[in-house]
Formats: structure tokens, sequence, C-alpha cells
């Protein structure tokens, strides 16, 4: 098998977020152990993982120079967690976003690996000082958070501790690179980090207007899938605005008084829970059909479309 690289990658965690990620280190080459406490767990998601490794290949967008069969040769399950850190270059902790379940396995993790092991955590909200502070290798920790799933969805923010070194940090990134990620790094903690920050507000806005009975769920999601959301698939905001003017202080100059004026509209943070929070699930489902299997025909579709997405957008940049 060629294109191998060295090191062994150690996800901790077998569900959807650890599965993507054992399938993103797989594709650039690495030897991959898929840790979990139990076995059935584990087989389960190499199963999962095998059955969408097929469905890439059939369909023309699995990621790498390996073929389907060398990437699954490249991912093993293991129960024993000594076991599965023999050999770790790097851990991508994929469990749940509970920060007493993080801070066990951080602090046997701290136990068993050397001083040139890297510990990442997939965490979205939780602070790298609530989770690394006192650890012994505090110096090689660091959040990489992916979007939801990364297999798709490139992107990985680095949050480093005040106590990470840089060449952690720097590692981390050449890291992510080589497997065909596209990770951004934070200069501090900031709570939600940056890509959170930017969907909560969203999100935030998008409950106001339904609830101020401005529009409906489904029209304002039309509104970002067919509007905003077609832009930012290739530029961000800034540079969005930046080319809607001469530049962006010509944009800031033009439109700045009308931005000052509808943010000063902005209602108070919606407590998420109650009449709206009914109203918009219940417009989010399809009432005639079972929830779970909208849920999984909703998120193949997705990640369908994510697949075509990252194909296109690699063809573009290639002009």
């Amino acid at each position: 098998m060629n294109n191998l690289q060295e090191g062994n990658i150690v996800i901790i965690g077998s569900g959807l977020i650890g599965r993507s990620w054992a399938m993103v280190f797989a594709s650039g080459g690495f030897r991959v152990k898929l840790h979990d406490i139990v076995q059935e767990q584990v087989s389960t998601a190499l199963e999962d993982i095998r059955k969408q490794m097929e469905e890439l290949m059939k369909s023309e967008m699995l990621r790498g120079t390996l073929s389907m069969e060398d990437q699954m040769a490249l991912i093993s399950g293991c129960t024993d967690l000594k076991e599965a850190l023999h050999g770790a270059q790097y851990i991508q902790e994929c469990v749940p976003e509970n920060l007493d379940l993080k801070l066990k396995i951080f602090s046997e993790l701290d136990l068993y690996v050397n001083d040139s092991t890297i510990i990442s955590s997939s965490t979205s909200c939780l602070s790298p000082t609530s989770m690394f502070t006192g650890l012994q290798h505090v110096k090689n920790c660091i959040v990489a958070h992916p979007v939801n799933p990364p297999y798709y969805v490139p992107l990985v923010e680095l949050v480093p501790h005040p106590q990470t070194e840089i060449a952690t940090v720097e590692r981390t990134y050449n890291l992510m690179k080589k497997v065909g990620q596209s990770p951004v790094k934070l200069m501090k903690e900031m709570d939600g980090f940056v890509l959170n920050r930017l969907q909560y507000a969203v999100i935030s806005e998008a409950w106001r207007l339904v609830q101020d009975g401005v529009i409906s769920p489904r029209d304002v999601d039309l509104v970002m899938s067919e509007g905003l959301g077609m832009r930012y698939a290739f530029l961000g905001p800034l540079e969005t605005a930046h080319l809607n003017a001469e530049g962006f202080k010509s944009y800031c100059e033009r439109y700045g008084e009308s931005i000052k004026r509808v943010l000063a509209t902005f209602g108070p943070v919606p407590e998420f829970d109650g009449e709206i929070a009914e109203k918009i699930d219940q417009a989010l489902w399809e009432h005639e059909r079972d929830k779970d299997d909208q849920l999984k025909a909703g998120r193949e579709y997705r990640n369908t479309c994510l697949s075509h997405l990252a194909k296109l957008k690699k063809e573009m940049k290639k002009n």
C-alpha cells in the first residue's frame, strides 16, 4: 500500500463525529485506532464506516488517493485504552459534550501518552482551560473543533490552552492540512469559539423573525440556503461585503448607518423554548413520515450535497 503516513491516529469515541474523523485520517493515509468502551459500539461503527465508504466510492466522492479497501484496512477498533494509544502521535477525543466525562478521559490519557503525543478535543463549546488545566501534558493539548460531519465539511477550529506550545498548534495545523481539512487558528480562547458564535447569531435572529411573525420557519431557511448560503459557500461575510462595494472600507461608508439602524432593532436573546420552539419544530417535520426515517434521509441528503459542493470547490480552486 503506497502513500502511508508515519504514526498512528487514535479516535476516542465511536459516535458520528468519531467515525467521520476516522474516515478523514484514513483518507490521508494514516493508521487509525477507533476506541470505545463497548465492543458492540466499535463493531457497529466499523460497519457504518464501511457502508459510508462504499457509498462514497460508488458516487466517486471518496477522499484521498487510496482505494476504499486500503482506507478500510487502515481503520481498526479497540476497547483497551492503553493498547489503543500504543504508537499514537495524535489523539482526537470525540466523546459526548460533558465536561466531567471529558475530564475523566483526559486524566486517563495523561497517564499513558508520551511527551510528543498531541491530545486534541472535538468539543464545540467547552474551553481548553476547563478541560486541560492541571494535566502533565498540557503543552500538548489543543481543541480541534470540527464542523459536523468533518469528512464532508473541512473547517477545523484550533483553540490552544494558554499553556499550549506553539509547536503543538503548528503540528496540528499541518496535520489537518495534510488530511485535506481547512484549519483556522484562534489566537485566544473565546466562549463558543468562532463558528458557533456566528451560527448562534444567525439562529437567534431566525428565531426572532419567526417569533415576530415576519417569516415562516421554512422560508427563513430558504433565505439562507438559496441566498446567503450560496455566497457563503465560497466567500465569508467580510469578503462578501468587500466585493459588494469598492472594498470593505467603501462598504462600511455606504452601508454602515443602515447596518447600525437594523442591528438596533434586534431583540433580546431568546429563551429557546416554549411556543416558538414548538412552532419551528412542527414546521420542520413531515408528519406523514417516521421521524427517524426523516432524520436519516435528511442527513444523507446533507452529506451528498456537501460531497458535491466539496468536489466543486476543489475544482474551482484549480482554475
